[in-house]
């Protein structure tokens, strides 16, 4: 039978390496992987460098660095795509110090010297936390880009209603356009579909993404991927050159773009 060994890795960081090595000695018995540091610079750069971290037991009392300074560290760290579940280990039962080390986000304490088999029963409830956690921050990226390809795929059914209604159709829903804006439309554009051209008309007026996102109530990534898509279908190098080709006095450019 295989000895159970966790796909965590523990970050262990204490200022005396009598307690760092017992306990990874310990917990390395158990099944953990343990990255053994005596400061909390040590462990910022271990932490940085291994991806595998995701408990972290950290002494309360550190020359340097305390744990709340380390803590604070390894959350900025961490930003939105990585997250970790930390012990506070302190060598004095100080209700203040409890109360802050709760405050920055510590998920458990436990003072010195520590019972061992409590530490190990702790930091398995900790791993559970943290799969949980996992779970959470990839459904939140997922539903993301769920939304992202559901507005995308919205506005791309938009486009393909109107191409199937017709050029009458398409004419009539872009009238009011075309009149505004009374810009002769190089023939290099007419491969574009409605909302392809509309996305270009006001490119050409000098609008920015944002401000067409909120024009056709679409979003700004949609807008992005649209111009991209006119860019790559007219051989133009950058909206600068798709503005100018559709601007009222670009004649020259238009010109310049055609012949391109």
């Amino acid at each position: 039978m295989s000895k159970f060994t966790s796909a965590v890795k523990v970050l262990v960081v204490d200022d005396a390496p009598l307690i760092v090595e017992e306990l990874c000695e310990f917990l390395e018995g158990k099944g953990y992987r343990c990255v053994p540091c005596e400061s909390g610079y040590q462990a910022i750069k271990r932490f940085s460098e291994d991806l595998d971290i995701g408990l972290v037991l950290l002494d309360f009392h550190m020359p340097g660095m305390d744990g709340i300074a380390l803590m604070q560290e390894l959350q900025r760290l961490s930003g939105k795509h990585r997250v970790f579940e930390a012990i506070m280990l302190t060598g004095c039962a100080d209700k203040q110090d409890v109360i802050k080390a709760l405050r920055a986000g510590v998920s458990d304490y436990y003072q010195k010297p520590i019972d061992l088999n409590e530490l190990f029963e702790g930091l398995q409830r900790q791993e559970v936390a943290l799969q949980e956690r996992h779970k959470n921050l990839q459904l939140g990226h997922l539903n993301q880009k769920l939304q992202y390809l559901s507005e995308s795929i919205d506005d791309l059914y938009q486009d393909l209603d109107k191409v199937r209604r017709g050029p009458q159709a398409a004419d009539a829903g872009g009238r009011g356009v075309a009149d505004s804006d009374a810009v002769e439309i190089p023939a290099i554009f007419n491969q574009l579909s409605p909302r392809q051209l509309e996305v270009a008309r006001l490119v050409g007026k000098g609008q920015t993404n944002y401000q067409i996102a909120c024009e056709l109530g679409i979003t700004e990534n949609t807008v992005k991927l649209y111009v991209s898509q006119v860019l790559r279908l007219t051989h133009m190098h950058n909206r600068t050159q798709l503005a100018l080709a559709l601007s009222p006095s670009g004649s020259g450019g238009r010109q310049r773009v055609t012949a391109h």
